[in-house]
């Protein structure tokens, strides 16, 4: 017994230490990592933190719905097929196109009128804001090759512009006035405008 004592005495605990190339190893895996982490994430990334300079700016990216989709999509349809003739800004120019902004043509009640005129064109002297304002080349049937919803988000645009305050054209109004006017002749100016009901 008392050799059995003796032996358990003499046994002393000793300390492992961990090899120095094994903790050099790890901080060296978790510094690569983060910098993996840093390069691959969006973490730290401007682009998914501040990516906007404005709330208008954040607001154009935001997707839209209803009437405001429609009139977005009016806008950009507007600016490539009618803008190089009424301006960006709805003022016209002299010698080629009539002003929209103010215009009581596209401020009026009814929408009929304003569907035929893109979709046939229009010859002659019309009056815009009690100015008689004569184009010689005319307007071309730029919304007969259009599509029914194309054409009705352009004038929802332009009813919805500038000062403009109309109500809105679908679709399906412009595809009944098309089915309504059928292969008519182009538009003689405000006098054969005026006999289309609005």
């Amino acid at each position: 017994m008392n050799h059995d004592l003796s032996n358990s005495k003499s046994q002393t605990s000793t300390h492992l230490t961990v090899p120095i190339w094994i903790i050099a190893l790890m901080l060296t895996l978790i510094f690569l990592g983060g910098v993996y982490f840093d390069h691959h994430s969006g973490w730290f990334d401007a682009k998914v933190y501040g990516p906007y300079q404005s709330a208008g700016q954040l607001a154009a990216y935001q997707p839209l719905s209803g009437e405001a989709a429609i009139v977005a999509h009016g806008k950009q349809v507007y600016e490539i097929n009618c803008g190089t003739c009424h301006g960006p800004d709805g003022m016209g120019m002299p010698g080629k196109a009539p002003p929209l902004a103010g215009s009581e043509w596209v401020n009026a009640k009814g929408f009929h009128r304003l569907v035929e005129i893109p979709q046939l064109g229009l010859n002659g002297t019309i009056t815009v804001k009690g100015q008689p304002m004569n184009f010689p080349t005319g307007m071309a049937a730029v919304g007969s090759a259009m599509s029914d919803a194309d054409l009705a988000a352009i004038l929802t645009y332009i009813r919805a512009s500038w000062g403009n305050n109309a109500d809105a054209v679908t679709a399906d109004d412009v595809k009944a006035v098309r089915a309504s006017v059928g292969g008519h002749h182009a538009i003689d100016g405000d006098v054969e405008l005026k006999t289309i009901p609005e």
